[in-house]
């Protein structure tokens, strides 16, 4: 479903490269953790998945499309939270959601019925004729993850999807990522929350100093840095010293 070959990003010529060679893939049904240190490139490497950045080198293929060569036909299949929800706040939630729908030219008998099913799994349905600029932080996370799932993603992409959330939309957040992958479709996520990712994740890749240092289930991993019986943390802290 996600394929990178090379990929590296480079903002300035003299600088250290902010994404350098990374090699990965990522299959259809798959929950994908990506995890790393502020500053390693976890959002750069989502931005060049999702279009908003251009590559310095290197490729994505979204379900075999090339990004580069076939850029509308590839981003109309994923799904995008970024790690900060800016978005239009003189919109109503309901305006947004429809505006969203709208572009994904998602069919209104459709639209109403995951709107409906997304706002009320979230709660923020009492919310929702509001015009966003009301709306708490939390709120408008739970409204652009609605949003990303309005056209039922092939590829749903999330930048640190949990911050801001309460307990019960975590737990709702995290089910719905299950529940999309049982339906043959791949989510992949950046988060700084390990606990997650080991329990909710088939597989983890981690990344450090621009480079993707170690990729594999949670138990390869532990294998590979010799860890044992320890979490995901400590895996995490001790591959990330070791680099």
């Amino acid at each position: 479903m996600l394929e990178l070959n090379s990929l590296t990003k480079i903002y300035d010529i003299n600088s250290v490269p902010a994404v350098l060679d990374v090699n990965l893939k990522v299959e259809k049904g798959e929950i994908f953790g990506f995890i790393g240190p502020n500053g390693a490139g976890k959002s750069t490497v989502i931005k060049m998945i999702t279009g908003i950045l251009k590559p310095t080198q290197g490729e994505v293929f979204v379900d075999g499309m090339s990004m580069s060569k076939r850029p509308v036909d590839c981003k109309k299949i994923i799904g995008y939270v970024p790690d900060n929800p800016d978005i239009y706040e003189r919109l109503t939630g309901n305006e947004y959601l429809n505006f969203m729908a709208d572009v994904y030219d998602v069919p209104v008998n459709d639209r109403k019925e995951r709107i409906n099913k997304y706002i009320k799994a979230f709660g923020i349905e009492s919310a929702i004729n509001q015009q966003i600029k009301s709306f708490s932080h939390g709120m408008r996370q739970k409204l652009v993850i609605t949003a990303a799932l309005v056209h039922q993603p092939k590829l749903w992409i999330l930048d640190e999807p949990m911050v801001g959330l309460d307990p019960m939309a975590v737990k709702t957040l995290k089910d719905e990522m299950k529940e999309h992958c049982k339906k043959g479709n791949t989510v992949f996520f950046s988060t700084h929350i390990l606990e997650v990712a080991e329990k909710l994740c088939d597989r983890v890749g981690i990344i450090n100093r621009s480079e993707l240092v170690a990729i594999g289930t949670v138990e390869e991993l532990k294998a590979k840095a010799n860890t044992g019986d320890s979490s995901l943390e400590d895996v995490f802290m001790n591959i990330v010293k070791g680099n």
